[in-house]
């Protein structure tokens, strides 16, 4: 029976070590783990990672010292991207486990970060133990201070700190000087909240996967790659119009509150963001159907959640304008709760027939597989 290994583990999730010591994940073995350490303590004296390396190599000699069969090594993420830096961890970890073969794993972590990756490794490698490794240090005022002048010398925090500031403080600037105060706090407002909003709903990892959807699609020759090129275009045009909706309607009646701004802003764009919610459906359903066609079932119904969706949204923003009396607004109240109840029965016919479409296609392609079955037989 083949002796049990234990791979002490190291992860990197932002790659200080490739970002700043210059090294390439994975570093395997006792040397080259202290090699990486390091250089990335010349690097960067004050980088957590290199105690959680130097951790994980007294683990290891503690486990070799018992006579246990143990392998050390550091792998590493992405210093700006974390999606792309845990599928870069999950392929690494891979070819760790094929070349020294572990039966389990220690996994050692400079702090809550770097374990968003245990559901990673426990897709691989059993996970006996977790050591957290904590830098002791005299919390003082000044301590504090250079934490924060450290922190901030990150380009990858200064950019989500600094950049909405400064670009919020410049659109103020530069609308004050055109002599609009009152829309110049709206904006800076505006740009703030549609920031947060950003960053709390997640949406710039959503972002990142368009980007990197949009290479892939234009590195393979794909169809898709025109229409997300059309989409993006398409957004950029709704929200435009959107933000010209809302400045309509607020200079006719300063009264407005958040609510009206938000339904003006989706009645003025929701159309452009359905046309390219559509463009972006037909291109993924048509690279499925050349490329993937048994999971075309699984994209068939977007196109018509997308109309639901946006007709729905159309009927509720001309409802809520509509009774609000907003000056200006070409629907009147009465004509308001037609369009809601229109809208409301349309989108759902749109979702049960996107519903039905793709149940008869999942009907068809398993009495296709089942006959596949039978004449094989």
């Amino acid at each position: 029976m083949a002796q049990d290994r234990t791979l002490v583990l190291s992860v990197d999730r932002d790659d200080d070590i490739g970002w700043k010591a210059k090294i390439e994940s994975p570093v395997i073995g006792r040397q080259e783990c202290l090699k990486a350490a390091t250089t990335l303590a010349l690097a960067d004296p004050e980088d957590s990672d290199v105690n959680a390396i130097f951790s994980a190599v007294k683990i290891y000699d503690e486990l070799v010292a018992k006579g246990e069969d143990a392998v050390v090594a550091v792998i590493a993420g992405n210093h700006l991207h974390m999606i792309e830096g845990d599928r870069k961890i999950a392929t690494t970890l891979d070819d760790v486990i094929k070349e020294t073969h572990p039966t389990s794993c220690i996994l050692v972590s400079d702090g809550a970060e770097d374990e968003f990756v245990v559901p990673i490794i426990q897709s691989r490698i059993p996970v006996a133990s977790i050591r957290r490794v904590i830098v002791n240090q005299m919390p003082n005022l000044e301590g504090t201070y250079y934490i924060l002048k450290k922190f901030f010398d990150d380009p990858k925090i200064s950019r989500v700190v600094f950049v909405p500031l400064g670009l919020a403080m410049l659109l103020y600037a530069i609308a004050y000087i055109l002599g609009y105060p009152g829309t110049a706090t709206i904006i800076v407002i505006g740009v703030i909240g549609m920031y947060l909003l950003y960053k709390g709903f997640g949406l710039d990892e959503f972002i990142h996967s368009i980007i990197n959807a949009l290479q892939a699609s234009m590195s393979r020759g794909k169809f898709s790659f025109v229409t997300y090129s059309t989409t993006i275009v398409l957004a950029v045009i709704g929200f435009t119009i959107g933000f010209f909706t809302v400045l309509n309607y607020y200079a006719s009646d300063n009264s407005l509150g958040v609510l009206l701004y938000v339904m003006s802003f989706i009645y003025g764009a929701i159309f452009w963001l359905i046309i390219a919610g559509l463009v972006t459906s037909v291109g993924i359903i048509i690279d499925v159907y050349i490329n993937e066609r048994e999971n075309l079932i699984k994209v068939i119904v977007f196109p018509f959640f997308v109309t639901a969706i946006g007709i729905i949204l159309y009927g509720a923003s001309a409802f809520i304008l509509a009774i609000s009396s907003v000056t200006g607004f070409p629907i009147s109240a009465a004509s308001g709760g037609t369009y809601i109840m229109y809208s409301t029965l349309f989108g759902l016919a749109c979702a049960i027939a996107g519903v039905v479409i793709q149940f008869v296609m999942a009907k068809r392609q398993t009495e296709t597989q089942k006959e596949s079955i039978i004449e094989t037989i």
